[in-house]
Order: C-alpha cells, then sequence, then structure tokens
C-alpha cells in the first residue's frame, strides 16, 4: 500500500488543481444559470420586463409575415396569427432592469468587497480551511435559490453566493503558486481561472434542458439544488484531501523600497504597471460579463426557432479551453526571452485578433454566428489566466493575495457592473447594438490597454553587471524599486568620487585631505572607507 501511494503523491499537484478548478466551476455554474434560466425564474416570480415572444417552434421565422419581437404591446401580440395559428405571446422574458441587477450588482457589490477581505486574510491564515468553509457557503446558498418563492429571496441568496465564493480566487491562486513552478505558472493559472468558462459553458445545457426536462415538476429549480449538492461535496474533499503548502517567495519575492522599509499594498496598488494592469482588465471583464449575462437570452431573442444550447457549450468548453491553455503555454514560452512584458503582450494581441470575429457572433445569423464566435474565444479566453500570471510575479509574496483580492475588487466593480447599462443603451440603439458595443467594442478597447501596459512592464531579465549599472544614484528614501534589478538603494552621491589607476587599486585622496561628511577631519576619526560599494550596501 505504501509504493501505491508514494506513486500516487506524484499526481498531488495535478489533483489539487483538480479540486480546486472544479470547485471554482460549480461556483461560476451558480454564478451564470440565472442568465439561463431567467425567463422561467421570472414567470415564476414575477420579476423584469414583459415582451413579445414566438412560442412555437413549428414556424421558421422566415415563414412569418411579422415577426413577435417587432411588436410592442400585448393586444397586437397576441393578435399575431400564421394560418390561423397564433405564434406569439406576451410574458415575461428574462430581462429588464431587474434582471441585470440581479445578474450584476447583487452579486459583483458582496463578490468584490468579501474578496478583498479574503485576500488579506489569505496572508496570514490557512487557506485550505478558509477555502473550505468558502466553499461550502457559496454551495449551500446555490441549493437554497432552488427553493426560493420571491424576487428578494433570490437577490439576497445571491449575495450570500457572492460571499462565499469571493474567497476562491484569492486563496485558490495563492496554494497554486506555492506548488507550481514558475514555467508552468501561467498554464496553471489559465486551467484553473478557464472555471470561470466552463461553468458558464455548463451553464447552457443545464439551464436549458434540465429546466425543460422538468424532472419531479421542478423545473429550473432542480438546475440549483443539483449544482449546490456537489459544490458540498467538493467542499469535503477540499477539507479532508488538501493541505498547506509552505508559503514561497515568487519572482522579487519581498521587495523594498529604497529606504529599506517593505514594500506596502499601496504602493504595490499605485504602481503604474498594476494600475494600468487593472484598467486594461476591467475593460476587458466588461465585454465577457456582458456576453456571459445575456448570450442566451440574446439568441433566443433574435432566433427563437433555432436551438443553439449545445453550440454555446461546445464553443464555450470546447474552443474557449483550447484557447485557455494555447494562451498559458505561449505566455509561459516567450516569457524568458521576453520576461513579464510578454505576457501583457500575449494579452493584447490575442484581445486584438478576438474583436473582428466578437462583432461577427451577434451580426451574422446563427450558422456563422457561432462560427465567429468559436474563433472569438479561442483568442478571447486566453487573457484571464495570463493577466494572473503577471500579478502573482510582480507582487511580493507578502502582499500577495491581498493584492489579488484589491485586483478582482477593482476589475469585478468596474467590469462587472458596467453591463447594467446594456438595457438602457438597449432601449435607444436595440439590443443588438448594445451588445456590440458593451461586448465586441470593450474587447477591442482592452487590446489596446493591454499594450499599452507592456511598456510599463520589466522586459528581457538584464544581466547581473547590467543590474548593477542600472542602479540609481539618486531615488526618494521610500520609492518603490519596481524593477526587478533594483534592491536597495545607491549612497554613492554621498562619497568621494573614486577611480581605478592603472594599477587596479582604488585611488584614494591623502588621509589628511579626507573629510567626513560633517567636516571634520576624517584622520581624526576613523580609517578611510575603501570605496564607494561598501556605503552601497547600507
Amino acid at each position: 500500500m505504501i509504493p501505491i501511494l508514494e506513486k500516487l503523491s506524484g499526481f498531488y499537484n495535478s489533483y489539487v488543481l483538480a479540486i480546486l478548478t472544479i470547485g471554482y466551476i460549480l461556483g461560476e455554474l451558480g454564478h451564470y444559470l440565472i442568465g439561463v434560466t431567467s425567463k422561467q425564474t421570472a414567470i415564476e416570480l414575477d420579476y423584469g420586463d414583459h415582451a413579445c415572444q414566438q412560442n412555437t417552434t413549428m414556424f421558421h421565422r422566415q415563414e412569418l409575415p411579422m415577426q413577435c419581437s417587432a411588436v410592442g404591446n400585448e393586444t397586437s401580440c397576441q393578435a399575431l396569427d400564421y394560418n390561423n395559428t397564433s405564434y406569439c405571446e406576451w410574458n415575461y422574458n428574462g430581462l429588464g432592469i431587474d434582471y441585470q441587477i440581479l445578474a450584476g450588482p447583487t452579486f459583483i457589490l458582496i463578490f468584490t468587497i468579501a474578496g478583498v477581505f479574503m485576500g488579506f486574510a489569505a496572508d496570514k491564515y490557512n487557506r485550505v480551511k478558509m477555502l473550505t468553509v468558502c466553499t461550502i457557503i457559496f454551495g449551500i446558498a446555490i441549493i437554497l435559490q432552488g427553493t426560493v418563492k420571491q424576487y428578494w429571496q433570490l437577490v439576497l441568496l445571491r449575495m450570500v453566493m457572492a460571499a462565499g465564493e469571493s474567497g476562491c480566487n484569492p486563496l485558490a491562486t495563492g496554494i497554486m503558486s506555492d506548488i507550481f513552478p514558475e514555467d508552468k505558472r501561467a498554464l496553471v493559472m489559465a486551467i484553473f481561472n478557464w472555471g470561470i468558462y466552463g461553468g458558464y459553458g455548463i451553464a447552457f445545457p443545464v439551464g436549458r434542458y434540465i429546466t425543460k426536462a422538468n424532472f419531479w415538476n421542478l423545473g429550473w429549480r432542480v438546475c440549483y439544488l443539483g449544482a449546490g449538492v456537489l459544490t458540498v461535496i467538493v467542499a469535503a474533499l477540499t477539507g479532508t484531501t488538501l493541505k498547506e503548502p509552505e508559503r514561497k517567495t515568487i519572482g522579487d519575492g519581498d521587495r523594498t523600497t529604497a529606504s529599506g522599509k517593505p514594500i506596502s499594498l499601496w504602493q504595490v496598488i499605485k504602481n503604474p504597471a498594476m494600475i494600468m494592469l487593472m484598467i486594461a482588465a476591467s475593460i476587458r471583464h466588461c465585454g465577457g460579463m456582458t456576453f456571459a449575462y445575456n448570450a442566451d437570452l440574446y439568441y433566443n431573442t433574435y432566433f427563437p426557432d433555432v436551438d443553439l444550447g449545445w453550440w454555446l457549450f461546445g464553443v464555450t468548453i470546447g474552443i474557449g479551453s483550447v484557447g485557455v491553455v494555447v494562451g498559458g503555454i505561449v505566455s509561459d514560452k516567450i516569457v524568458a526571452k521576453m520576461g513579464i512584458r510578454s505576457r501583457a503582450f500575449v494579452l493584447a494581441v490575442s484581445q486584438l485578433i478576438a474583436t473582428l470575429p466578437a462583432f461577427g457572433s451577434v451580426y451574422f445569423d446563427p450558422l456563422w454566428a457561432m462560427i465567429t464566435l468559436g474563433l472569438s474565444y479561442f483568442f478571447a479566453e486566453m487573457w484571464f489566466g495570463i493577466v494572473f500570471a503577471i500579478v502573482v510575479e510582480i507582487v511580493p509574496l507578502r502582499v500577495r493575495s491581498s493584492t489579488i483580492g484589491v485586483f478582482l475588487f477593482v476589475m469585478n466593480n468596474f467590469g462587472g457592473n458596467l453591463p447594467i447599462l446594456v438595457d438602457p443603451v438597449a432601449k435607444v440603439l436595440g439590443y443588438r447594438g448594445s451588445i456590440m458595443i458593451f461586448y465586441a467594442g470593450f474587447y477591442g478597447i482592452s487590446s489596446i490597454l493591454f499594450f499599452i501596459t507592456c511598456f510599463l512592464l520589466e522586459g528581457k531579465p538584464a544581466s547581473p553587471q547590467v543590474e548593477e549599472q542600472q542602479q540609481s544614484p539618486k531615488s526618494h528614501p521610500d520609492a518603490v524599486l519596481n524593477a526587478r534589478h533594483m534592491h536597495g538603494h545607491d549612497n554613492s552621491v554621498f562619497t568621494v568620487d573614486e577611480t581605478l589607476p592603472s594599477n587596479g587599486r582604488p585611488a584614494q585622496l591623502p588621509q589628511h585631505l579626507q573629510m567626513s561628511g560633517n567636516g571634520y577631519d576624517k584622520s581624526q576619526q576613523h580609517p578611510a572607507r575603501q570605496n564607494g560599494a561598501e556605503s552601497s550596501r547600507l
């Protein structure tokens, strides 16, 4: 038995990654299910907008004399018929400001605030135990969502779910960064963060087909009950089979300011590279969230006679996962040649390529919409894992998890709440036009911002000799040394200029000419300093 355990121990890191990723997938499944079940949920809980909708798949859109979506009142909607058969109904469509608030702000508000505290706690306490508790909390919240009777109960439980899920990313990221080496880091982060898109992709068939199956006459409720039970099981495995890893220094470790003080969280956050990375990630996140919250509702609105559930599942899970892996591998391979800057460059190029197909996915009819969506997803989904690989590599160990918590707070509050503007903009430009702006348009904007970020990050690592030459002799005592080659500060400005004569020994002024910093004769105090290097190490 012992030899078997020894062999299995070699797979422990992969097992940890699998457990963490599955837990994240289930959390995101609970998060995004509302986007697929919203119409059925709205009908039962009485929230959102009413609209004229096609209620039968007997007819194709091209056959109908008038599209249901073109009618704006109940009387005209019910009067529409084709061959003496009514094909429209006036009912809740699952959209409206109530839905946008339910899907976005109510979740994001708690998720981001709790995430900051989780980040701080992860730097000090046992991360495995904390993650276990968090997973139990959002698992139970998902189960209870399947039992609600009123809209406000659903809102409250999504807040509780958000509080639990907020610990997943900072806690799991800290655990993984301590057990995986640098050459695998971007790939590992990409696989884990793919859980967002895994949960989102699985939500399409689960939300559509399990709801239609109407098991035990519970309809959409079974989706939440099943997801919640599985989450509690994963929480049990997390608490009983994972162990807290030893905390390791990554990249710069505990870097210091020019005066030798440890770098604080505020100094890390106000770093120009970090600020630009947060802005770019927030814009990109808005694009992703816009599509995630509206994809199923969008395609049901414009193509009610075409079932795209499995297409959306295949694109997000299949093509999206390939893009995640490829992005991680490419980023890891070239980072040794170009430095951390290469990761931002991969981000900029991938999002730029994804932008045009993203427009196509909401412009074309179903077939080409799915083809262009697949092409867009392949490049677009490279971003999340690479972003957090950059973060863990430029942030000191002592504030790593708390920085991730703050990063998520900014990214989710800005990028996660902006999609609420989809509804008012849609009333002016139409639903399709609004989605194009906040989805595909924001992909393009993020590409530009990631490209700018490239110039604020470290390039190819310099040799030790070059690093020594690049140390700045003048800096504010509390200035943060952002570049990796900068450690400590140089006091040579306070010493006598020295040169190496032809004999290779340090030249020194006669002792009687050497003066101390306060103007007194050095010969009367201490032996002469040998060179400026000793001073620069103080």
